[in-house]
């Protein structure tokens, strides 16, 4: 895995690119956004899920994202 410049992803991209591999692996975060509260930081929010849907990203993220 490389590592890229914090600056070099744009918050909106990066949303949208881990929102599209959740979905791959069939999960959704409902508050996964841009933070605007900080935008000089340029975060993303990741937001609050239900257990069985942090267990599900837990698997997913053991299992190499592979569904």
């Amino acid at each position: 895995m490389t590592t890229r410049n914090q600056q070099a992803i744009a918050p909106s991209t990066a949303v949208e690119s881990l929102r599209t591999s959740l979905a791959a692996a069939g999960i959704v975060l409902p508050s996964l956004a841009v933070d605007t509260a900080s935008p000089h930081l340029g975060l993303v929010e990741l937001g609050r899920v239900r257990p069985d849907v942090a267990a599900q990203l837990a698997e997913a993220l053991r299992d190499g994202g592979r569904a």
